[in-house]
C-alpha cells in the first residue's frame, strides 16, 4: 500500500471528533447510495434534482456508491464528479469487469477511491477485475480492494489477495462481513488481521457497520412489503368469496 489517504483520514478524524463532542449525530461517517435511485436509466440526468441536492449536502464525509454495478449507468461519471466536487470522499464500489474499458472517462482525484469487489482470485471474472484494478492504478487513481467475507471463505485465498495487493501497489484493502450472520461477522473480524494498515482495518469496521445496517433495513422493508401484500391478497380472496 503505497499512498496514504491523508485527505480521507483528515475528514474522518474531524467527523469522529464532532461525534465525540455531540455536535454531529452518530453514524454520519459514511453514507451509502445506489445510483439507480438517483439516475434515470440510460440518461445522465438525475431522477430528482432534490434528491441530488440532498446527496451533495449530506454531512457524511464519505459517500459509498454501491447497490448494483454502478458502471451500468451511463450518467455515472457526471454523478461521481459532482460528488467529489462537493467535497465528499467517494468510494466507487464496482465489480471491476468494465473498469479497464471505461477508466478513461474518469479523472484521478484525491477524493475518489476506485474500489473493486473481489473475495478470491479464483472467482469468475477475477482476471477482468484485477486488470481493471491495474489499469486504475497505472492511471493514477487511488485503488482499493473490497473483500466480502462469508462464513465459508477460504483464508488461503484471502492471504493470496494480500500478496497481490503488496505486489501491485494497491493503496487500500477493505474487508467486511458479507452478511449479518454471526459466523460471517466473526470470520471477517479475524480475517482483518491480514490488513497491515491500522487505518484500513478501522475503516473496514466503519464500512461493515453501515453496510450491514443497510442490509437489515432492506430486509425489514422486504418483510413488511411481503406481509402487506399477503394481507391484501387474503382480503381480495375473502371479498371474492363473499361476493
Amino acid at each position: 500500500m503505497v499512498r496514504f489517504p491523508a485527505r480521507l483520514t483528515s475528514k474522518l478524524a474531524k467527523a469522529r471528533i464532532a461525534q465525540m463532542f455531540n455536535s454531529a449525530p452518530p453514524g454520519t461517517l459514511l453514507h451509502c447510495v445506489d445510483p439507480a435511485e438517483v439516475l434515470h436509466p440510460g440518461s445522465a440526468a438525475p431522477v430528482s434534482r432534490d434528491k441530488m441536492c440532498a446527496l451533495l449536502e449530506n454531512p457524511a464525509p464519505v459517500i459509498w456508491i454501491g447497490g448494483g454495478e454502478p458502471l451500468r449507468h451511463s450518467g455515472i461519471v457526471h454523478f461521481v464528479r459532482a460528488l467529489t466536487h462537493s467535497g465528499h470522499c467517494v468510494f466507487f464500489n464496482t465489480d471491476g469487469t468494465a473498469l479497464r474499458r471505461r477508466i478513461h472517462e474518469f479523472q484521478p482525484q484525491p477524493e475518489l477511491f476506485l474500489t473493486v469487489r473481489l473475495d478470491s482470485m479464483r472467482v469468475l471474472d477475477s482476471d477482468l477485475a484485477l486488470e481493471g484494478l491495474r489499469a486504475a492504478h497505472l492511471s493514477g487513481f487511488f485503488t482499493v480492494l473490497h473483500s466480502a467475507v462469508h462464513e465459508n471463505s477460504d483464508p488461503a485465498q484471502l492471504a493470496a489477495l494480500r500478496s497481490f495487493i503488496r505486489e501491485r501497489d494497491v493503496d487500500g484493502w477493505l474487508m467486511t462481513a458479507a452478511s449479518r450472520d454471526e459466523a460471517a461477522v466473526r470470520k471477517a473480524a479475524e480475517a482483518r488481521g491480514l490488513i497491515r494498515s491500522s487505518f484500513w482495518r478501522q475503516f473496514s469496521e466503519d464500512v461493515e457497520e453501515v453496510l450491514l445496517s443497510q442490509t437489515a433495513t432492506r430486509e425489514l422493508h422486504d418483510a413488511q412489503t411481503f406481509v402487506t401484500e399477503s394481507l391484501q391478497a387474503e382480503a381480495g380472496e375473502e371479498g371474492v368469496r363473499i361476493a
